[in-house]
């Protein structure tokens, strides 16, 4: 039996893909030190994930949507489109059978309608401040925090004049001021309004 948790990371930033992440914990898994990954060090979410990819017991599934699609429906669309995709890759690949115990974090969902196209009939829930009380919720929020981060730091490499290697394309000073001084790149979401600082 599994308790299957979703969760995403990069809703709020001004660059770059959102990252949904689905982890299928064995129901009676427990770790002592796991928390939300905004709460826990780069190091800690770079060990919990690698214990996450070793383990015979634990399976996941990422889906990333990029910004040029955040632009086109919008970022809550495009997370419930993560969520959705990562959701049946993770059911397909590993064959995990579930009709509950499926829970997503708070402002996350899923769109029923492809979860019917796929034959699925399933109640997931989505739990205010999930991160915080569900162990499956706080591995995926850890699984896509490290593989996002990962894809922003290559981001960085391209594209060296803002920073994402620090900031992670989220909306800091520094990055806010290097948007204003060199423009918007390939990457960045055109469609949110931010204000740049002198």
């Amino acid at each position: 039996m599994y308790i299957i948790g979703i969760d995403e990371v990069g809703r709020g930033s001004l660059a770059g893909p959102v990252v949904v992440a689905v982890v299928a914990l064995p129901k009676k898994w427990h770790a002592f030190r796991l928390r939300d990954s905004k709460k826990l060090t780069p190091r800690s979410r770079e060990e919990f994930f690698k214990y996450a990819k070793d383990s015979p017991t634990i399976f996941y599934a990422v889906s990333r949507v990029y910004q040029r699609n955040i632009d086109k429906i919008n970022i809550s669309k495009s997370a419930d489109l993560a969520a959705t995709r990562a959701f049946l890759k993770l059911v397909e690949r590993e064959k995990i059978l579930c009709r509950k115990n499926v829970y997503l974090d708070g402002g996350l969902y899923m769109y029923a309608s492809m979860l019917r196209a796929a034959g699925l009939r399933l109640s997931p829930r989505t739990i205010i401040k999930g991160d915080e009380k569900i162990n499956a919720i706080k591995f995926a929020s850890i699984v896509a925090k490290v593989t996002r981060d990962r894809y922003m730091v290559k981001l960085h490499k391209l594209y060296p004049k803002y920073g994402f290697d620090i900031h992670k394309g989220y909306g800091t000073k520094s990055h806010r001021r290097a948007i204003r001084r060199h423009g918007l790149s390939d990457v960045h979401r055109k469609s949110f309004k931010v204000k740049y600082p002198a």
